[in-house]
């Protein structure tokens, strides 16, 4: 049943991406573009989502199980660290450049776009590299 469940929030998240246009990275550059056509709707998409998170946290810091009986395992970080910065700063400059963050890069894959490809391609390639050097440091 997690599996299932996992698959159709997957599907439905892949359908938003879709839907509001965030598989186009055009649109991510044109929200990036301030000084150019500047294209507000990636706002508006974001600001949903965090309408939408920060209701689904609230009620979940309630819990004790998740909808399915499974424990509930919410981050309690609070601190920005260094790592944290250098992380949000690299994945700002690749979203800025390609255009696409790793879920419209997935869903834009999967539809055959060559560029989501090659940014998957990528990503993994940098998460596979981050592991190597994790591995390393202990």
């Amino acid at each position: 049943m997690l599996n299932i469940s996992a698959l159709l929030a997957g599907l439905l998240f892949g359908l938003g991406l879709i839907i509001s246009g965030m598989t186009d990275p055009s649109k991510v550059i044109g929200f990036l573009d301030l000084a150019g056509a500047w294209d507000p709707s990636l706002a508006f998409v974001m600001g949903g989502a965090i309408l939408v998170g920060a209701i689904a946290f609230a009620i979940a810091k309630k819990r004790q199980r998740s909808l399915l009986g499974a424990p509930m395992q919410l981050s309690s970080a609070t601190e920005l660290d260094k790592r944290l910065l250098l992380g949000s700063l690299v994945f700002g400059i690749g979203w800025g450049i390609a255009g696409f963050c790793p879920g419209p890069a997935v869903v834009s894959a999967a539809a055959g776009q060559s560029k989501a490809w090659i940014f998957v391609a990528a990503m993994l390639a940098g998460m596979a590299l981050y592991n190597m050097i994790e591995r390393c440091r202990e």
